[in-house]
């Protein structure tokens, strides 16, 4: 069961959209199947997908069960940042899948987090016990854990309100024209290949917000703040750019894109790409309201070992960087 209360910035907004962006692990035909099948109730009525929500509606949505796969804790290191009874935060290394699916029946953070935290066995999804929000399994750095039923609604309630501060850093190609904008293009399946995202009319809406914080010329680090949560919104975003993530070769990042570079500095692409050879993209800071306390908190990860030294190279061997940020801190 998932329940959730529409707040008055939301009011106006199609049933179906709202639950879209509430519930990021639900597909959108999804949603509009349970909704055809009367699981959906507004203010506890059956509704339709059209339905203009109000604030203050109250939304409850009937999830039938699942057929969940068989998890079994597995003693793998965590990398804690906070815990408490209601919640953990921890840092999540590249290379690590977040939850099990096709190809990754073991080895996952869930299956750490089951050995870690038993409880959170009951919290959530089915295969994705606690689990809030995501990172793809090249990303590193900060993921919030619910491990309590009532904390795992308050934070999938949160982020639906856009009450969730993430921000990333990132190494793209290139030197974007501004040096800070907000990106607001729909994110949805990419039309022809269903394992990619991509910019399009029938996505949902997006918005990323990034600055320079130094360039390099053929390369550039950037800070990003997500507004929203689609899937791989960033790397899209950034190539639909024309940036990409360097190392992101599902969205024009990889190696190749070298061949383009003048002579004279292949070497130290290759060079950073084989130090780095994973999309640059690190959840660097997570800021939200303890949905159990409504303490403020505010947390932060270090580059990981592999981006810090990619970023020291580019820092020590591209002649007239402009440097923004030069401190050795994760820049604020």
């Amino acid at each position: 069961m998932l329940e959730l209360m529409v707040p008055g910035s939301r009011a106006g907004e199609r049933l179906d959209r709202f639950l879209a962006a509430a519930q990021a692990d639900l597909s959108r035909s999804r949603l509009q199947g349970l909704i055809r099948d009367g699981r959906v109730l507004v203010n506890g009525r059956a509704a339709r997908a059209s339905l203009k929500l109000r604030g203050g509606d109250q939304v409850r949505v009937d999830l039938p069960p699942e057929r969940a796969l068989a998890l079994d804790a597995e003693d793998i290191p965590l990398a804690i940042v906070y815990e408490d009874e209601s919640i953990l935060v921890v840092n999540k290394p590249a290379g690590m899948v977040v939850h099990p699916g096709a190809g990754n029946r073991r080895g996952t953070l869930v299956h750490a987090l089951l050995a870690h935290a038993p409880g959170i066995a009951t919290v959530g999804g089915a295969g994705r016990p606690g689990i809030v929000h995501r990172l793809d399994k090249d990303t590193s750095g900060l993921l919030v854990v619910a491990k309590t039923p009532a904390t795992y609604l308050r934070l999938v309630e949160a982020i639906s309100r856009r009450e969730v501060n993430r921000e990333y850093l990132t190494l793209v190609w290139g030197e974007p024209r501004d040096r800070s904008s907000r990106i607001a293009e729909p994110v949805g399946r990419h039309p022809k290949d269903r394992k990619r995202m991509a910019v399009t009319p029938k996505g949902r809406v997006a918005a990323t917000n990034y600055r320079m914080l130094q360039s390099f010329g053929w390369a550039s680090y950037l800070e990003c703040r997500l507004e929203t949560g689609r899937t791989h919104q960033i790397r899209v975003h950034l190539s639909h750019l024309g940036h990409p993530v360097l190392g992101d070769a599902t969205y024009g990042g990889g190696p190749r894109r070298v061949l383009n570079l003048p002579e004279g500095i292949r070497k130290l692409a290759r060079d950073i790409v084989e130090t780095m050879p994973r999309q640059a993209l690190h959840a660097a800071r997570l800021a939200f309201s303890h949905p159990a306390t409504g303490e403020r908190l505010s947390l932060e990860a270090p580059l990981p070992a592999d981006f810090s030294a990619a970023l020291d190279r580019l820092r020590k061997s591209v002649a007239g960087a402009t440097a923004v940020s030069s401190s050795g801190r994760i820049p604020r």
